[in-house]
């Protein structure tokens, strides 16, 4: 054997760093300082309205009449569930009000794209997933997230909303697309996120990507850098004190929730 040849354990770290670079960014001990955090790809400022094509939605719906028992056993007893919604919008609830309606919930949704307004029984607030030192420890009776933690940013970024997640309410339900589901739900395309970096960046520069499009190349770095999936390992690790559930097409994973 040659030399040269350090095995398939470095070959794979190879590869992974290839696709997986870790961006530079500031920290201060385990919290992460907000660096134009709200200048990431899929940040959006959420209304009070129902987006077009959302009640028609089978998998939004069909994963929150497996999240409503949940809800369900919060609110035994007609209890009102404090529920926060990280990365939420208020047309996600709305548009599923059929299902809730019968239960007593005060939903505060933190979106960093926000501005702050009431209409109960949703609050809606600016906030940062990764940092929302703003709210003690066991504020709400349950957290709630749907497709955000894999536009956070890296891995420490991940780390640092998983454990938000965690010391905010005895209960949490974390979705989020997974990264070996072959057909990727932002780009609209298949394989595509299993691609290096640069290939990705080339391919959203010439032409528009499901929600993703870019008119330079360092643009399109900026938003393939924003969207980094992630596996069922990974969700394990990020989320040790849950189980994780796998939501199915067929033989696949399509995606992955940790609750507890």
């Amino acid at each position: 054997m040659s030399a040269r040849f350090r095995g398939p354990a470095h070959c794979e770290r190879r590869f992974l760093a290839l696709v997986f670079p870790i961006p530079a960014i500031m920290s201060e001990g385990d919290r992460i300082v907000p660096q134009d955090r709200a200048e990431r790809g899929g940040v959006f400022d959420p209304q009070f309205e129902v987006a077009v094509g959302s009640e028609r939605n089978r998998w939004r719906r069909g994963r929150f009449k497996r999240f409503l028992p949940m809800l369900e056993r919060a609110a035994a007893g007609g209890k009102t569930v404090r529920i926060l919604d990280v990365g939420g919008a208020p047309g996600f609830w709305m548009s599923e009000e059929d299902l809730w309606g019968h239960l007593s919930l005060a939903i505060t949704m933190v979106n960093i794209g926000a501005h702050a307004e009431d209409r109960p029984p949703y609050k809606l607030r600016p906030g940062d997933a990764c940092n929302l030192s703003e709210y003690p420890d066991m504020s709400f009776d349950l957290v709630h997230s749907n497709s955000v933690i894999e536009h956070v940013g890296h891995w420490r970024e991940m780390r640092a909303m998983a454990r938000e997640v965690r010391r905010l309410a005895p209960h949490y339900w974390v979705q989020t697309p997974n990264f070996w589901f072959p057909y990727e739900p932002h780009y609209k395309s298949l394989f595509l996120h299993w691609y290096p970096e640069d290939i990705r960046a080339k391919m959203v520069l010439r032409k528009k990507r499901g929600w993703i499009e870019a008119d330079t190349f360092d643009k399109a770095m900026t938003e393939v850098q924003d969207l980094c999936l992630v596996s069922a390992r990974q969700m394990a690790e990020l989320f040790p004190d849950a189980r994780i559930e796998r939501e199915r097409v067929g033989p696949f994973t399509k995606s992955l929730i940790a609750v507890r």
